[in-house]
């Protein structure tokens, strides 16, 4: 093996790529009586086929030398009676076998995205949006032909294989071992170049993942605008180049490695019915008891044993590189969520929620991290009120309001709403409970009513017309041509940094929540519209609201003002108390 061959090891050896067999059949399982139907059909078809040979040796040796015509007619009949149950037994099993592959296919994706929607944040913060769309689509996409052709291509192959080795054996078990005695050579060989192309495969769809990445991000808007903006247009290109050639190179590898052994393989059997025919005209001159008939039978059967041979070779490798598809797949479906919901979530009417929240001894460490993000914080955040969090970067601002979301669990300690764990809420429970807003609003590519209706899908209009006044959006969305039907862009490039930041405000207003947590949600808006935002959200409406800022500005009205820094809470008290007491608010302020 070369060294391209031992870097292919290693791709397969990080991947963990040998997937059991029996995992793979398992996604076969649920299928059970549709496939006894294909092997029913394969049955029939392969023993049709069998008995081909058969009548036409009664042809040769029997119904022409006698010049029986009765017996001729009845003979191709059977023949013309074979081809036709052989090719309706052929179409019903294309049918059924390709629904299956289908249905197979569907239940994959499905369970695939359900369970990456069940991962934590964690995973999303370290996996490439490209990679998972690679898995998703690519990967997937790629397993088609086993699950729709390769497998019941595989099974009818070998029934054929089977059945055609029988009446070989029967006709005259001699040639039939003279025929076969290479077999376990050529399926040596035909192994070796199905590992190879595994291990082609894998690293293939690496590289896919890899160009689907730089696609992704490159070719977004965010994307664009660095590139552009930084000069860096062209060094994308070289990088994407790269990347495509290298796709290109295993492409090729994937068509060509193991040629000799095919090679090899082709040879052998292209030789089979000279070789045939030597041993058996040397035993019919020799007067060994075989006839005329029975060779041209069994040299018959061998070209029908050819095929389904080649296939049956072909159809080894696709299965092998369709498991190295697979290993990727499962690679993800393997991944524990670390966020779980519990087994009997509490029941809680959610129109009954105070909005009480308390964080107990809490501390986290990020997996990167060589020491806590948050260390024993303990904090208290009544009902109804503002809070707002506060401190320098990295002081663990945004990773309290992770925990509070839930989109992570804290290593020590608990956050509770109302005195409830988090953890004994259900996801959809906590969804209604809780509305965030992060400084980065993710939008839909869809109009303004899309994107709010995403939050509350049966919400009146009288509902959206409250949320856009509560976001100081109406005046804007009133002004538009098309109004609520404008259509925000891709990630709403169509409209401005502070207008994203609303219209997002205006979703989560929309879905009701009793708590709401910004975090950096107003940071791109002028101070005018962030004062008028900030009274229209404290303005009484029962509504627990929890402020991540770095602009203290935006934080003077607040209740309760938190500052962190390195991980643990250092004040808490209003605007006022903390400048006097002169202590670190007081110096992010810009006053000390």
């Amino acid at each position: 093996m070369s060294d391209r061959d031992d870097d292919f090891d290693d791709y397969a050896a990080a991947a963990g790529q040998r997937t059991p067999w029996r995992r793979v059949l398992a996604l076969f399982a649920p299928h059970g009586k549709s496939l006894l139907t294909i092997l029913g059909l394969i049955m029939i078809a392969g023993i049709a086929g069998a008995t081909t040979p058969f009548m036409v040796r009664g042809i040769i040796d029997s119904a022409l030398p006698a010049k029986d015509v009765t017996l001729l007619v009845w003979l191709c009949g059977g023949l013309l009676a074979v081809a036709v149950l052989a090719a309706i037994a052929s179409v019903l099993q294309a049918y059924v076998s390709t629904r299956i592959g289908q249905q197979i296919m569907h239940d994959l994706r499905v369970r695939l995205y359900e369970h990456l929607q069940s991962l934590s944040l964690a995973f999303f913060s370290a996996a490439r949006t490209g990679e998972v769309q690679s898995r998703m689509s690519s990967d997937i996409a790629g397993l088609q032909s086993l699950f729709t052709n390769t497998a019941s291509d595989a099974a009818r192959n070998i029934s054929v294989v089977l059945t055609t080795v029988v009446a070989m054996v029967l006709l005259d078990w001699r040639l039939a071992l003279a025929s076969l005695a290479f077999m376990p050579l050529l399926l040596w060989l035909n192994n070796r170049v199905a590992g190879l192309r595994e291990r082609i495969t894998f690293a293939q769809q690496d590289r896919i993942a890899d160009m689907s990445a730089t696609v992704t991000e490159s070719l977004s808007a965010g994307g664009f605008i660095l590139a552009r903006t930084m000069g860096r247009a062209r060094h994308l290109a070289q990088i994407f180049r790269q990347t495509s050639s290298e796709v290109a190179r295993l492409e090729l590898r994937s068509h060509t490695a193991g040629q000799w052994e095919i090679a090899i393989i082709m040879f052998a059997l292209d030789i089979l019915p000279a070789l045939t025919f030597l041993i058996g005209g040397i035993m019919l001159a020799q007067g060994l008891g075989v006839s005329i008939g029975t060779l041209v039978a069994l040299i018959a059967l061998q070209e029908q044993l050819l095929w389904p041979m080649l296939e049956l070779f072909e159809a080894r490798i696709e299965l092998r590189k369709a498991r190295a598809l697979l290993t990727r797949v499962f690679g993800y479906l393997d991944t524990k969520p670390t966020l779980t919901e519990p087994a009997s979530p509490v029941a809680v009417d959610v129109d009954a929620i105070r909005g009480d929240i308390a964080f107990e001894d809490v501390s986290f460490f990020y997996q990167a991290s060589d020491g806590p993000t948050l260390d024993h914080v303990s904090l208290t955040i009544p009902a109804g009120s503002h809070t707002a969090i506060v401190g320098s970067t990295g002081s663990g601002k945004s990773t309290l309001g992770y925990l509070l979301a839930r989109l992570y669990d804290p290593d020590s300690g608990r956050v509770t709403i109302d005195g409830f764990d988090l953890r004994a809420f259900s996801f959809e429970t906590l969804s209604h409970i809780l509305g965030v807003v992060t400084q980065d609003p993710f939008l839909l590519n869809a109009s303004i009513e899309d994107n709010l209706r995403f939050a509350k899908p049966d919400a009146t209009g009288a509902d959206i017309d409250y949320a856009l006044d509560m976001a100081q959006l109406s005046a804007k969305v009133a002004a538009l041509p098309r109004g609520l039907a404008t259509e925000v862009g891709e990630r709403g490039y169509q409209f401005s940094g502070g207008e994203r930041q609303r219209l997002s405000l205006a979703r989560t207003i929309l879905r009701g929540s009793r708590i709401l947590l910004l975090d950096e949600a107003t940071s791109a808006l002028d101070p005018e519209t962030e004062k008028a935002l900030s009274s229209a959200l404290a303005a009484g409406h029962n509504r627990t609201v929890v402020s991540i800022a770095h602009r203290l500005s935006t934080v003077r009205q607040a209740d309760q003002i938190v500052v962190l820094e390195h991980g643990r809470i250092v004040e808490t008290g209003r605007h006022d108390q903390l400048v006097a007491a002169g202590g670190r608010y007081h110096s992010l302020a810009g006053l000390g």
